[in-house]
């Protein structure tokens, strides 16, 4: 029988990034976006926080785009801020890329299990999905999911009793399986 696991968001995750102020390098994103238009062309922005001394940065979403060649849906969401839109923004490799950022997910995603009813079975098929690409590594999700230290589930791995075709050392951010034999 295969049991279901979700790795989901709790909040957005803090932007790693160098405060020209204060030298800090975390950011918090809250959803807010600027839009600037200079006649037909828009420039976009999704501002973030430093966590130390609270200074505003902007990180460029888009540059000098014609407004016809946004759909209304998207405009539309920027001008009323929406949270979900930050979210997906952040996770893009372009914006993250141009902006010369990485992502902190310590402490902003959760594991949901569906309940503790398959920890007696003998064999165990667990999926894991993503809901969002979160990068984790596989050894953390199988210990906090079983109630295990990580030194167990490392201990399941060499004896061949926790196998899976991912990679379980190493981080992941896409679904995966593994099979956990007790």
């Amino acid at each position: 029988m295969l049991t279901n696991w979700v790795v989901m968001p709790t909040c957005l995750p803090l932007v790693l990034r160098r405060c020209h102020t204060c030298a800090s390098d975390r950011f918090r994103a809250d959803g807010r976006f600027r839009v600037n238009a200079n006649h037909k062309l828009l420039d976009i922005w999704l501002l973030v926080l430093c966590t130390s001394c609270g200074e505003t940065a902007k990180l460029t979403v888009l540059e000098r785009t014609h407004v016809r060649s946004l759909r209304p849906e998207l405009l539309d969401r920027l001008h009323a801020n929406d949270p979900a839109l930050a979210a997906e923004l952040l996770q893009d490799p372009v914006v993250r890329r141009r902006n010369r950022i990485a992502l902190d997910w310590n402490d902003a995603w959760r594991l949901d299990t569906g309940g503790s009813d398959h920890l007696d079975r003998e064999v165990i098929d667990v999926s894991v999905r993503f809901a969002a690409r979160i990068p984790v590594r596989p050894v953390r999700l199988i210990a906090e999911g079983f109630g295990l230290s990580r030194a167990e589930v490392e201990r399941l791995v060499t004896e061949g009793k926790l196998v899976s075709i991912a990679r379980l050392g190493s981080r992941l951010s896409g679904d995966f399986t593994f099979t956990l034999k007790h």
